[in-house]
């Protein structure tokens, strides 16, 4: 599976409003984050999914919204402030080799990013600390990038780093799945 991060100027080709006829962040996420919860935007880009999140935590929730590129999160900063989020979205650079993240949070989205990652294992290590039990991590990855082959090995890895799979949702040009800490790690 190879690993390039997306170029920030190509993210305004699919993180546009007309997305929302595509994927519509409240059906596939209203199921799992509710108000004043945490939540975690893994790979958040130019925030479609952070903006969205935002209005689903609502004014006592908070959205940590993580990307490598700082040039996505200055956009999603500015995004938030014309929506009326910013006060409850928070923005952290990550590095390639860590996330450099100790916050405890509720849900974690991780949305056409983690083929991104080159080391996956080591992803799914670093996220398990953030959530206890019994929150959810969703991972959608997209079907032109990611075969079924490489998604279930993603899937095997997440299992081997103490994650089950817990269930699935509909994600259009999507393979997905919904996960949660299994109770028989450490």
């Amino acid at each position: 599976m190879k690993h390039l991060v997306c170029p920030w100027p190509l993210a305004y080709l699919f993180d546009n409003p007309l997305r929302r006829l595509l994927h519509n962040p409240e059906k596939i996420l209203g199921a799992y984050v509710h108000p004043g919860m945490t939540v975690l935007d893994v790979g958040c880009g130019m925030g479609f999914f952070s903006l969205a999140l935002a209005r689903l935590v609502g004014k006592e929730g908070v959205v940590i919204s993580v990307d490598l590129q700082q040039e996505m999160l200055q956009v999603l900063k500015k995004r938030a402030i014309r929506a009326g989020v910013a006060d409850r979205l928070q923005t952290h650079q990550s590095s390639p080799e860590d996330l450099g993240l100790t916050a405890r949070v509720d849900f974690i989205l991780a949305f056409w990013m983690v083929h991104e990652v080159p080391d996956r294992a080591k992803l799914f290590r670093q996220l398990k600390p953030l959530l206890p039990k019994p929150g959810h991590l969703l991972i959608a990855e997209p079907k032109i990038h990611v075969s079924a082959e490489d998604f279930q090995e993603t899937l095997d890895l997440a299992a081997d780093e103490g994650w089950c799979q817990v269930g699935s949702v509909r994600v259009r040009f999507s393979r997905a799945a919904v996960l949660r800490v299994s109770p028989y790690s450490l």
